[in-house]
């Protein structure tokens, strides 16, 4: 199981690296399913693997003028704030048993891969529906709706916090919409915002958990070795079939997942 997880740790970066996101949605249930990582603490050692992975597929798209910083700073401030106290606070302050509902009992695993589950559904959908875009790739005016953005960036941050994902797909159309940032700006300015605030949110479990580093730090290397394939990939293949492929494999995933904590919860995670 764990060499089929170190493989599935270079197709998180190679995703990241051909559609700018998505990679993320994989990391809880590769940790998880492959490693036998307990769920809450699978969600932290997510932000260190995005975190890490995002950083470093940010460099290239700033070298070729598409990270917009004013934008990263307005959106990022916020999800940062949100997303460290999430960790630091939220997520240990959740009781380890939340009641029955159904005949089921609710934990706080089950309930965090609940959580995560409806995300890659939501994820999935967004993937699945995107057209080829069309946009315009000169830039608008910007004009920042603060309210809306710090409202947006906060509630970004606090699931970010809560589910270890990213949210480059909730990130990038709120940049588009809000921001008024071109298609390619968004995606490489997202990967910064989430390389912050995944990374900042992950110094919030610092002081709550034991991390097993050596699994942490091998997995984080061979997801970023994946980004460099993803990236030379991306200049063969269309970006936007692939986008609905995986769309429709995060979809299976996601339900997978909600059948299994429903129908096979299992307490075999350490």
């Amino acid at each position: 199981m764990e060499i089929i997880g170190y493989i599935a740790s270079i197709l998180i970066g190679i995703s990241l690296g051909l559609i700018g996101g998505g990679g993320s949605i994989l990391t809880v249930p590769v940790l998880v399913y492959l490693f036998g990582v307990d769920p809450v603490l699978a969600t932290a050692y997510s932000l260190f693997i995005v975190g890490a992975s995002s950083l470093v597929g940010a460099w290239p798209k700033y070298k070729q003028g598409f990270v917009n910083i004013k934008t990263a700073i307005i959106f990022g401030i916020p999800s940062i704030v949100a997303v460290f106290a999430t960790r630091k606070y939220l997520v240990p302050a959740i009781p380890s048993q939340l009641g029955t509902i159904a005949g089921i009992e609710i934990t706080k695993p089950l309930l965090m891969m609940m959580l995560f589950a409806v995300l890659m559904v939501a994820a999935s959908f967004s993937m699945i529906r995107s057209k080829a875009s069309k946009n315009e790739e000169e830039p608008a005016e910007q004009k920042f709706n603060y309210p809306v953005i710090l409202i947006e960036g906060a509630l970004v941050g606090m699931l970010t916090g809560l589910v270890g994902a990213g949210g480059g797909f909730l990130i990038i159309p709120a940049l588009v919409m809000l921001s008024k940032l071109p298609m390619k700006q968004a995606v490489g300015t997202s990967l910064l915002i989430i390389a912050a605030k995944s990374l900042i949110g992950f110094t919030g479990d610092l002081s709550n958990s034991t991390m097993d580093w050596t699994l942490l730090l091998s997995v984080t290397a061979l997801a970023i070795s994946g980004i460099f394939i993803g990236d030379r990939l991306s200049k063969k293949i269309d970006g936007n079939k692939l986008k609905k492929g995986f769309g429709w494999f995060v979809l299976i995933m996601g339900l997978y997942i909600i059948a299994q904590q429903l129908f096979f919860p299992t307490g075999g995670t350490h």
